[in-house]
């Protein structure tokens, strides 16, 4: 996934490909049933990245913006895949585009996560937080 990139693959680029994955599985399994473990789930990956973050030895003031901003982007990522089901495919690509821009092949990202939605969609999110797994 990561060999499409114009340069060589850092943190910040795994962690928005992370988001991105964390943004589709909220769409597919937020409602009243998955709420409390979805927040957990939520703050649970936020809590481990300030604590990566801490390890890679940042300070704490770059530490509160660095998580400000991956929040942030967190949250418009959320936002846009959304509706990602009513879209377009050059919309969805327009949407995939904003996150990763040093990214060659953004149509084999569509694809990938194209799947991996519609994965997602046909599980429940029990089955994959007990690693059950139909092939």
């Amino acid at each position: 996934m990561y060999r499409d990139f114009n340069r060589q693959d850092n943190f910040s680029d795994r962690l928005v490909i992370f988001l991105l994955h964390f943004a589709f599985i909220l769409k597919n399994f937020k409602n009243k049933t998955n709420t409390v473990i979805l927040q957990d789930i939520y703050d649970y990956n936020f809590r481990q990245l300030e604590l990566t973050i801490r390890e890679i030895g940042y300070g704490d003031q770059t530490i509160n913006k660095k998580m400000k901003d991956y929040i942030n982007l967190f949250h418009s990522m959320v936002s846009e895949v959304h509706f990602w089901d009513k879209l377009s495919k050059d919309e969805k690509l327009k949407k995939i585009s904003l996150f990763l821009i040093d990214f060659n092949n953004i149509e084999f990202l569509l694809d990938y996560f194209e799947k991996f939605n519609e994965n997602l969609s046909k599980k429940t999110l029990n089955s994959f937080l007990k690693s059950v797994s139909n092939p």
